[in-house]
C-alpha cells in the first residue's frame, strides 16, 4: 500500500469524498493506515482507473508518484540509502524489488553515457495500467534524486503512455525532455551518477540490513514455479536474446543443473516447456494490447523463429491470429 497512500489526500483535494471511491473500488478504507498492507496489483489498477474517472485527472498516478520517494520501498530503501555509491543502491533495489512489488520488473540498461532505468509490468490484464507506469517514473526519479542530490537532473523521461492534452504536470516535475508513447516507462540520465558516492552511508547498518533483506529473499525462493514464472516475464517483456528462454538459460539463473530444474518442475506438476509457452501467451497478449509493436516485433521479443511462428502459436493458444485478437481484445 505505501506508494499509494497518498489516493484519498489527493481526492479530497478534487472536492471528492475519499471513502465512497476506495470502497466501490473494493478497498478497506482502514488499509491506508497500513503501509505493509499487501493488495492484488489488478486490485491497484481498479482503484486508479476509477480515481481518473472520478477527478477527471488523466495525470492522477503522475500526482501519486510526486509524492512517493525511496521511503516507499520499506527495508529494501533503507538498504539502498546506505550503499557506498548511486550505482550499488539502484543494483540492490532491481535485485530484491520483488520483495516489495511481485507485479513489475525494473531494469537498468547502460550505455557509454546514458543510464536508463525502466519498470516493466509483467502481469497480464491490468487496468489503469498508464497510471501504474506514470506514477512509478515519477517514484524512480524521486529515489534517483534523492540518492544523487539536489544536482540531479534527468536527461529524458520515457513514458509509454499516449501524450495527454496538457502536459504541464510532467514538465514541472521532470524539467527535462519527455517521450510519449515511449517502447518502455524510464528515466534516463548521465552514466556517471552511478559512481557518485552516498552522503552518510553506514557500512555496519548497510551489512544488517542486507542479512535480513536475505532471509526474506530465501523464504520467497522456495516458492520455485511462481519465482520461474516472474524470471520468464520479465525476459520476454523485456526482449529476449536468443537461448534466453531456454531450460539451460534458465538453470543457470536460478544456479542449478538444468535437469535438477526439470526434476522439480515435474514434482510439482509442471514442466519448464508449459511454463514458457504460458509466459509467452501472457506476455503476447500485453503486448498486442499495450503496445503498437508489429507482429514481427513480437514475435522476436519472444524469441520465435519469425512472424508465421509466432502466429501459429497465437492461434494454438487463442483460436484466433493475432490480428484478429489485437481488433477486438477481450472486454476486462
Amino acid at each position: 500500500m505505501a506508494p499509494i497512500l497518498p489516493v484519498p489526500s489527493l481526492l479530497a483535494r478534487f472536492g471528492l469524498d475519499p471513502a465512497p471511491i476506495i470502497t466501490e473500488a473494493g478497498f478497506d478504507p482502514g488499509w491506508f493506515d497500513d503501509p505493509e498492507h499487501r493488495v492484488p496489483f489488478a486490485a491497484i489498477g481498479r482503484l486508479l482507473a476509477l480515481c481518473v474517472e472520478r477527478s477527471d485527472c488523466p495525470w492522477f498516478g503522475h500526482l501519486i508518484g510526486e509524492q512517493a520517494g525511496i521511503e516507499v520501498l520499506g527495508l529494501i530503501g533503507q538498504l539502498a540509502s546506505q550503499a557506498p555509491d548511486v550505482g550499488a543502491a539502484l543494483h540492490e533495489i532491481i535485485l530484491y524489488l520483488h520483495l516489495h512489488d511481485r507485479g513489475a520488473v525494473p531494469a537498468l540498461w547502460l550505455t557509454q553515457e546514458r543510464a536508463i532505468l525502466a519498470y516493466v509490468i509483467h502481469q497480464p490484464e491490468i487496468p489503469g495500467i498508464e497510471q501504474f507506469y506514470d506514477g512509478a517514473v515519477a517514484i524512480i526519479h524521486n529515489i534517483i534524486k534523492k540518492l544523487c542530490g539536489p544536482e540531479f537532473r534527468p536527461l529524458e523521461i520515457r513514458l509509454s503512455r499516449p501524450r495527454p492534452a496538457d502536459v504541464e504536470p510532467y514538465q514541472r516535475c521532470y524539467r527535462a525532455p519527455l517521450s510519449f508513447g515511449a517502447e518502455h516507462s524510464a528515466v534516463v540520465f548521465d552514466v556517471n551518477w552511478l559512481r557518485h558516492p552516498l552522503d552518510g552511508a553506514d557500512a555496519q547498518l548497510h551489512a544488517q540490513l542486507l542479512q535480513t533483506i536475505e532471509c526474506f529473499d530465501a523464504q520467497w525462493a522456495e516458492d520455485l514455479i511462481a519465482h520461474l514464472r516472474r524470471v520468464l516475464r520479465q525476459v520476454l517483456i523485456l526482449g529476449a536474446a536468443p537461448g534466453d528462454t531456454s531450460l539451460a538459460h534458465a538453470a543457470r539463473l536460478f544456479a542449478l543443473h538444468r535437469r535438477t530444474l526439470n526434476r522439480r518442475l515435474r514434482a510439482r506438476g509442471t514442466s519448464f516447456k508449459a511454463l514458457i509457452e504460458e509466459a509467452r501467451y501472457d506476455v503476447a497478449r500485453q503486448l498486442l494490447r499495450d503496445t503498437n509493436l508489429s507482429s514481427t516485433d513480437i514475435a522476436v521479443s519472444l524469441d520465435y523463429a519469425d512472424a508465421s511462428a509466432f502466429t501459429r502459436a497465437f492461434k494454438r493458444w487463442s483460436g484466433v491470429t493475432p490480428g484478429t485478437w489485437r481488433a477486438s481484445p477481450p472486454v476486462r
